[in-house]
């Protein structure tokens, strides 16, 4: 290159600025943007947050029928198993949460809810948690202000762990709720302080093994059908494998026939019977490969 009155760019020309961690603000301004995309948007189906909504062990919310068409009929299972971790195999796994609407705040396309104690709107930018088993919220203010071991609301009690942060930020509160989780499932309990494993789950595990492996119907140990439209279609299976067996044998013998045909044609042609001498057997065995010589039969 030359002479054309052009140049060739340094790697200086070319990179004008080297790649830079993002500042303290900006990172404020995208936890921000998180905070209120999960305060007001199922995370799931990406509805818009409306009662009922429920919570589960780690502070998330969603909206109670996501949950529900998840559990029963799996439905968005990739989205929901993305989102939930594995921690949702049943309705024990969350709480409802029972938020209180600011009815002086103006029509919004969302909810606006409000601590009951404080009267403060909870929502992005806000510490707010709720209450295992009853689900009340509240502003983190009014539950550290009023130190208290029963519900400001229905009078429940409840055990400090049990208090549970709503889309927690801090490192701590993270640590906190894993750990807490992991305490209950060794004594056998779900989020709810449920004992885990209830008839959710098994119905649950039931039907998506029975949609994965298919319902077992010629063997000895065929399990019972959930419902008659199982039994009707295992039945409706059975019969189709008797109906292709069938076919397949006839088919088989049409084709035997075909063939035995075809060979008996073949052997009815006049030039293939040339090929064979029409001699007395019983005098002599000759063929076209032995014409012209006598061969004698014993006797």
């Amino acid at each position: 290159m030359g002479n054309d009155g052009g140049s060739i760019p340094t790697r200086r020309e070319l990179v004008k600025e080297a790649a830079r961690n993002p500042t303290t603000s900006q990172l404020k301004e995208s936890q921000h943007e998180q905070q209120h995309f999960h305060w007001t948007t199922d995370p799931i189906s990406n509805a818009p947050l409306a009662r009922p909504i429920v919570s589960d062990s780690a502070g998330r919310l969603y909206n109670k029928d996501t949950i529900l068409e998840f559990l029963i009929q799996g439905a968005r299972k990739d989205d929901a198993e993305r989102v939930c971790r594995g921690g949702v195999n049943s309705l024990k796994d969350v709480v409802e949460v029972h938020f209180e609407l600011d009815g002086d705040a103006t029509k919004t396309a969302n909810e606006v809810w409000k601590c009951p104690v404080t009267n403060t709107r909870l929502g992005p930018g806000s510490k707010a948690a709720y209450l295992v088993p009853c689900g009340h919220a509240f502003s983190g203010s009014a539950l550290k202000e009023v130190s208290s071991s029963k519900c400001l609301v229905c009078d429940v009690a409840y055990a400090p762990s049990d208090v549970i942060p709503i889309l927690p930020l801090a490192e701590t509160d993270v640590a906190r709720l894993a750990l807490r989780m992991q305490m209950l499932k060794e004594k056998g309990l779900a989020h709810s302080l449920k004992k885990s494993g209830g008839k959710e789950s098994k119905k649950r595990k039931k039907k998506e093994q029975e949609k994965d492996e298919g319902t077992e119907v010629n063997g000895e140990k065929a399990s019972k059908p959930a419902n008659s439209s199982t039994a009707v279609n295992g039945l409706e299976k059975q019969e189709n494998e008797r109906i292709n067996n069938a076919s397949t044998a006839t088919l088989t013998a049409k084709v035997m026939e075909e063939q035995e045909r075809a060979k008996k044609r073949k052997m009815e042609n006049d030039n293939v019977r040339s090929l064979f001498s029409t001699r007395d057997k019983n005098a002599y065995n000759t063929d076209f490969m032995t014409r012209g010589f006598s061969v004698p039969t014993k006797r």
